[in-house]
């Protein structure tokens, strides 16, 4: 068979700006067959992203606003699988193409809308929803990480698109999952607001746990914690965050002035690795090494190396100690002995510098694309990819086979129609589905987690010995294992290793974080899955790791560690001097998740077509890519890379950017009719002919200073300006906070819901982001409990794979499998 995964479907692509043409080439990157609709005189966003974006596509001009037009859509959509649009809500219906219109074209068909805010949400559905707009009202750019509020620095404005990133993973994710319950559920309508894809996207940034315990809080917190008492302000200078920062997560100097980014502070023997590359054996041996999920009361010293963070009265020795042997090589060379050695750290690059890194290129990371309108052009690679395709890295769109059509259309004859306007809740679409997880820390779990909402049942396997510290592990993982059962297996032994063989025989999918080499230490080479389950996928993510080899495929790495290599750091801190992680935990950790998830619905569209399993491919560093799209390509003649970065930058210009009003932060949109937008409100009238952008952006400074935020917001209301308060993502959970105890929040309606687990087993509550950024018209949509205490479904699993209960209690008696990592849920 030459077919790609995805070449018997076809899509019509509506989308305008980044989120839309994204999703539709997704969707193109893995054989679909993509048609941008266009308006007459072209795509509305002229520009070398946008070009992009559109690679793999095909093209037709419409006009919309005519019968004609409108029909030759419709016509289109009756010969079609998917329709992509994120116009403002209400635009598809006036123009006769909404959901209930498509539907009646084709009853199978599913249409994907992302607005930027529900279209049910009365208080945010009609914001013009720039992107900026998005980000700042959610809370973005508010109290953005840890060293921006020691040092006082609020807003903190970032150019990255996280929104429409995280957006477009979940749409390409649910359409994909959506097309393969059609035999059951027939077609449907998904919104994906994009700014509830953004507060799912950030979620370990508004988790909150009652009376969290101090072992668990950075130095950096701590330092927040006594000033707050001690009524001290927020104003340390860069330079004073060194003391503050643990000493295996941080950037140090080389002897080439370039950073170094290592993250080697939470699973067990990094730390030590890290150490013996840099020559400092005798430093590891006299750190303190014991049991990290013992309580405090019980700790032999003050802190434990296997546990972050790193204590006191060893931080400054064990960070000068490291310094000092990083200036004694240039970053290329420890970048290598780092890899070799399965330490985990990397240089810090610029975007431009990974767009030309022999590794990315080589494992098609970064392609390389002739683009007709800018020559041979390097962009940024696939976000998800089968690693059988060979056809990944190719952009030309090529013929549609017509092999497979047949079946999809007897498949589809058989689907159920249900009512035009979409009512009636179907099942979940992936019911049925049975998934073993066996990842760790953030980025992995968020595969299992994300899957359980659409209906899966997900086993999470995890060592007897664990290899993550609880921060990692179980404050984490109040989020992402959330819908799963749990189980503890040693699978160095035969009875852990039988069991989970069976488990694999009876399983639809494994997901797995690690490189190749780490897979198939763990028995999970795509030939030993095969011959256990034929029809098996293996869902895969690492950090280097592409569509190819390349020399660094086999590195370790974390989101932090992808963020550095990409360009991320050196953008928001400004450069070389003062990189600063993207200071949302888990940035492109739970971007990769949802990537994998996108990976696994196509591995599911070809299974369902095929019979054939596989593995599915997603990187922590094509998910650094895909937040930096607007800007990650580079050719002969591309313009400076002129992005706002550092800590003082507040938008992109004038007409886009933070301005402070009397009541407080706001952000002021007007990217398309810029002075024309000032002319019409009278008390700025005058401002709409000055020229020079910093002298206009001051002068609006001072004017948008002198009223409230709500003033503002009336004056320019009935036009294209998004005008919001900047919010934090704190205050948006609070705002938008149900106890879990009420009963299952409805998740449909509001753009921001989260839930206060009240009945949590660790006997604290802990409030989460609740799962509302998809919301088909007909599947349905699991809102699950809370996360199980580690092994505490482990005799279930084990009867479930055959165990009797001598059995059972014998593996447990000899250490094969565990009920418990510690006698509490989260060690204090």
């Amino acid at each position: 068979m030459t077919s790609r995964p995805l070449s018997h479907l076809r899509v019509l692509d509506f989308g305008h700006f980044l989120a839309g043409p994204m999703v539709g080439m997704i969707l193109a990157d893995m054989g679909a067959e993509v048609i941008r609709i266009d308006p007459p005189g072209g795509p509305r966003w002229k520009d070398p992203a946008f070009d992009m974006l559109s690679r793999g596509k095909r093209s037709v001009v419409l006009d919309l606003k005519t019968a004609d037009g409108r029909q030759k859509a419709l016509d289109l959509a009756a010969r079609s699988d998917v329709v992509i649009e994120n116009f403002r809500p209400g635009v598809m219906e006036r123009l006769g193409l909404g959901p209930a219109a498509l539907r009646q074209a084709n009853p199978a068909i599913v249409s994907l809308s992302l607005p930027g805010f529900a279209s049910a949400d009365p208080e945010f559905a009609d914001l013009p929803a720039w992107e900026a707009v998005i980000a700042a009202r959610t809370g973005q750019f508010t109290d953005m990480g840890l060293n921006r509020r020691l040092m006082g620095i609020n807003p903190s404005f970032t150019p990255l698109g996280l929104a429409s990133a995280y957006g477009a993973a979940f749409g390409a994710m649910s359409v994909l999952f959506a097309l393969g319950a059609r035999d059951r559920n027939g077609g449907d309508h998904i919104e994906v607001p994009l700014a509830s894809a953004l507060f799912e996207g950030l979620v370990y940034n508004s988790e909150q746990v009652e009376a969290y315990p101090d072992r668990y809080k950075s130095p950096r917190e701590l330092e927040l914690d006594r000033r707050a008492a001690a009524g001290l302000p927020l104003d340390l200078a860069f330079a004073d965050l060194w003391s503050l920062l643990d000493p295996f997560y941080r950037t140090y100097m080389c002897a080439d002035g370039r950073g170094f980014y290592v993250v080697s502070c939470s699973i067990k023997g990094h730390q030590r690795r890290a150490l013996e590359v840099l020559g400092l054996h005798a430093l590891a041996e006299s750190l303190p090494d014991f049991d990290a999920y013992l309580d405090r009361s019980e700790w032999p010293a003050d802190w434990a190396l296997r546990n972050f963070p790193v204590g006191p009265a060893d931080r400054a020795r064990v960070a000068d100690a490291m310094q000092a042997a990083f200036l004694t090589r240039p970053s290329t060379e420890w970048e290598a002995l780092f890899g070799a050695a399965k330490a985990p750290g990397t240089a810090q690059r610029t975007s431009a510098e990974w767009l030309a890194d022999p590794h990315a290129l080589a494992a098609g990371l970064v392609l390389e694309v002739d683009d007709p309108r800018h020559g041979r052009m390097r962009q940024m690679g696939n976000v998800a990819w089968l690693a059988d395709d060979a056809a990944a890295t190719d952009k030309r769109p090529g013929p549609v086979p017509d092999d497979l059509r047949p079946k999809l259309d007897a498949i589809l004859a058989e689907a159920p129609r249900g009512p035009a306007d979409g009512s009636g809740a179907q099942t979940g679409w992936l019911d049925g589905v049975k998934v073993v997880d066996l990842t760790n820390v953030i980025a992995g779990p968020t595969i299992g987690a994300t899957l359980a909402r659409f209906g899966a049942k997900v086993t999470h396997v995890q060592p007897v010995d664990p290899s993550v510290d609880p921060w990692n592990a179980v404050v984490f993982g109040l989020q992402a294992q959330r819908g799963k059962e749990s189980v503890l297996l040693d699978l160095s032994c035969q009875d852990g290793r039988r069991v989970l063989d069976k488990l694999i025989a009876g399983a639809d999918v494994v997901t797995m974080n690690g490189t190749d080499a780490q897979r198939d230490a763990l028995g999970l080479s795509p030939d030993r899955l095969a011959a256990i389950n034929p029809a098996l996928i293996l869902v895969q993510l690492d950090a280097f790791g592409g569509p190819r080899r390349g020399p660094k495929s086999d590195h370790l790495g974390y989101d932090d560690l992808a963020q550095a290599a990409t360009g991320v750091m050196l953008r928001f801190g400004g450069g070389m001097e003062t990189p600063e992680e993207h200071a949302h935990f888990g940035t492109i950790d739970v971007l990769t998740g949802f990537c994998a998830c996108v990976s696994l619905g196509a591995a599911l569209e070809r299974r369902r077509m095929t019979g054939r399993g596989g593995l599915a491919r997603a990187a922590l560093a094509a998910a650094g890519e895909m937040i930096q799209a607007q800007f990650m390509y580079d050719f002969a003649g591309r313009g400076p890379w002129n992005e706002p970065s550092g800590r003082e930058a507040l938008g992109w210009d004038a007409f886009y950017r933070c301005y402070r009003a009397a009541d407080g932060w706001m952000f002021f949109a007007a990217p398309t009719e810029r002075a024309a937008a000032l002319a019409r409100i009278p008390a700025l009238a005058d401002l709409a002919t000055m020229s020079g952008d910093a002298e206009l952006a001051a002068a609006l400074a001072e004017r948008l200073a002198t009223r409230p935020i709500a003033d503002w917001v009336a004056d320019f209301a009935g036009g294209s300006v998004g005008i919001v308060p900047l919010g934090s993502l704190h205050a948006t959970r609070d705002a938008s906070l149900v106890l879990e105890s009420d009963g299952p929040p409805d998740i449909r309606k509001a753009t921001f819901r989260a839930v206060r687990h009240d009945r949590h087993p660790m006997g604290r509550w802990v409030d989460l982001v609740a799962p509302n950024a998809v919301r088909p018209e007909r599947a349905a949509i699991i809102v699950p409990g809370h996360a199980p205490k580690y092994g505490a479904d482990t005799r279930e699993v084990l009867q479930r794979a055959g165990c009797d209960s001598d059995q059972m209690d014998a593996m447990i008696q000899a250490g094969s499998a565990s009920e418990g990592w510690s006698s509490r849920y989260l060690p204090e």
